[in-house]
């Protein structure tokens, strides 16, 4: 696994250096084409001058330094997402946590996690279809502050999708912030359509990986 991901990521580098001197090459080519033809095509009486002749080389290697540039960091950006893939690898097969407000269901035990901002005399939990109904409410008591996992029995759960939730908490009769948080085992690494490094999780979802709060 491992292995070819780091090929792949090595010709993906590989092909975005090539492009890069490529496309500043043909822009000096037709800088030079351009200026050719303005020297054979120029008044004899009022021929271009020195000065002119400088400034215009000047604003080309102006313009060619730039986009050299920016070629030079999409190649930086291409090689450290090769990079970060390669070393997104090893976490194969580790559970996360992670933002989000999937549950794992794994035999008939759904499995997530939330985070508590502080202590809480009462934290409860609904479990909802990803449309939106609650199919069960799960009463947590009292929390102390910080992470914790949960576990619901998703034994009569006949859905085919992944079942979300939502966290309400409370101490005494003020609100307390509570986060939810995904618990899945990672199963694949990838990148997303903005060559972000993405991560798939066991129960078939998706995430980002700095939506990841801790690796188990």
């Amino acid at each position: 696994m491992v292995a070819a991901v780091s090929s792949t990521a090595a010709a993906a580098s590989s092909s975005t250096l090539a492009s890069a001197s490529t496309s500043a090459q043909a822009q000096t080519d037709r800088f030079l084409k351009l200026l050719v033809a303005q020297l054979n095509n120029q008044d004899p009486m009022n021929p271009m001058d020195n000065s002119q002749m400088t400034s215009q080389i000047a604003q080309i290697n102006t313009v060619s330094g730039i986009q050299q540039l920016n070629d030079s960091i999409k190649s930086m950006s291409a090689q450290y997402t090769s990079m970060q893939v390669m070393q997104g690898a090893s976490m194969i097969g580790h559970q996360v946590l992670a933002s989000g407000n999937t549950m794992s269901v794994n035999a008939g035990v759904g499995t997530a996690a939330l985070s508590l901002d502080s202590d809480a005399s009462s934290v409860k939990v609904q479990v909802l279809t990803p449309s939106g109904q609650v199919i069960d409410q799960i009463d947590l008591g009292a929390m102390t502050a910080g992470s914790h996992n949960f576990q619901w029995d998703a034994s009569k759960y006949t859905g085919s999708s992944t079942p979300t939730f939502s966290v309400t908490a409370k101490q005494g009769t003020s609100s307390v912030t509570a986060t939810p948080l995904v618990r899945d085992t990672i199963t694949s690494v990838g990148t997303d359509s903005n060559n972000a490094m993405s991560l798939t999780l066991k129960s078939g979802s998706s995430i980002k990986y700095d939506a990841i709060k801790s690796i188990l």
